[in-house]
């Protein structure tokens, strides 16, 4: 896709921002209509319920995988300049910080994306947190934090494994990777008719999908026809929130792709749920809910554990996931885990709690 009219129209940076828009409004929607949630995906399994958010989330991985190795397999992509394969990625602090954003989440009620979307939808409690996550979040990315971020993140790196590549490790070309996308299809598929989904979230987990293909696409082929060089890269949440804190105090700093994001994402939601009557205004005097100490650890767990990890559920779990980069994969899985006991040991008693699958949720 040429996009030089534009640059040429907008500069590159406003290029991006556009583009940011357009794929954070693409996500924005899919994921508030769909009630994309990796927390309550994984209390499906440990919760033994429906397993709706297991399916809806199932979609959304597989898409994003099946999508992007279509992409490099055609040629339309190229990954191996991206911060997952050009440098050393810390696999200390995909374990770290996915353990500690998946402990977050639980406490949280949300991951990242997910309180993103509540507080478009008008819940209060999801703003104050992605504030929270925000302020620690810029704090480990270039703040009184980043010395305990490099510590935990320098203990182990892929460059003691010889690199990031899944399919190098397991001695498969690039075209596994259309078969590991196609299996994950099928499996996200048969979970869906096996717990009967609605079509409307299966469709829209594949949507959010879609919008990581699209974040890749789009970033690969702007960094081809931009002077300034800039790396491939697709959706992620906790990079923008911190990048965004730093317009705030940095006179140097720019808007961009993470800006575009985030305003398309909160935009897109907004509308969504006032178009299909999902806007509530929620506050912390709801009944049952949570200390606001509780919400705050939790927020402020994520905000160090997912630049630590390199990524949230959606920057680690989708854009690092649908390359297979083994770090991304690792935080991923360890941002599942983390949730998993968490819920075990924070929430046993509340088996019957609600999850983030509603607007008043969090």
């Amino acid at each position: 896709m040429d996009f030089i009219p534009l640059i040429d129209l907008i500069g590159e940076n406003a290029t991006a921002l556009v583009g940011g828009i357009v794929i954070g409004s693409l996500f924005g929607f899919f994921a508030q209509r769909s009630a994309f949630c990796t927390r309550s995906a994984v209390l499906d399994v440990t919760r033994r319920r429906d397993y709706a958010a297991l399916a809806t989330w199932a979609a959304g991985f597989a898409a994003a995988v099946l999508g992007v190795q279509l992409l490099l397999n055609y040629g339309y992509l190229d990954v191996r300049d991206t911060r997952f394969f050009s440098t050393a990625q810390s696999l200390s602090g995909a374990l770290i910080g996915g353990t500690l954003f998946g402990i977050g989440m639980v406490l949280a009620r949300g991951c990242v994306s997910r309180m993103l979307i509540l507080a478009a939808s008008g819940n209060l409690r999801a703003l104050y947190m992605s504030l929270v996550i925000a302020i620690v979040g810029y704090a480990t990315y270039a703040g009184l934090l980043v010395p305990l971020r490099d510590t935990a993140g320098g203990l182990w790196s892929t460059a003691a494994i010889g690199g990031n590549d899944l399919l190098a490790h397991a001695g498969l070309g690039p075209s596994a990777g259309l078969v590991v996308g196609g299996v994950l299809a099928l499996v996200a598929l048969a979970i869906a008719f096996a717990v009967r989904a609605s079509a409307w979230r299966v469709l829209g987990g594949i949507g959010v999908g879609a919008s990581v293909v699209a974040g890749w696409y789009f970033t690969y082929q702007l960094s081809l026809q931009v002077f300034e060089p800039i790396q491939a890269e697709s959706l992620s949440y906790i990079r923008p929130l911190a990048t965004t804190s730093a317009l705030a105090v940095s006179p140097d700093a720019f808007a961009g792709l993470d800006q575009g994001v985030l305003i398309g994402t909160l935009v897109a939601a907004f509308l969504a749920a006032v178009a299909f009557r999902e806007f509530r205004v929620v506050t912390f005097s709801e009944p049952g809910t949570p200390s606001i100490l509780r919400y705050t650890a939790g927020a402020a767990l994520m905000g160090f554990g997912g630049i630590l990890a390199v990524g949230c559920t959606i920057g680690a779990g989708l854009t690092g996931g649908s390359v297979l980069a083994v770090s991304s994969l690792v935080g991923l899985g360890s941002m599942i885990a983390g949730a998993a006991v968490a819920d075990r040991f924070v929430d046993r008693q509340a088996i019957a709690a609600p999850a983030c699958d509603a607007v008043a949720a969090s």
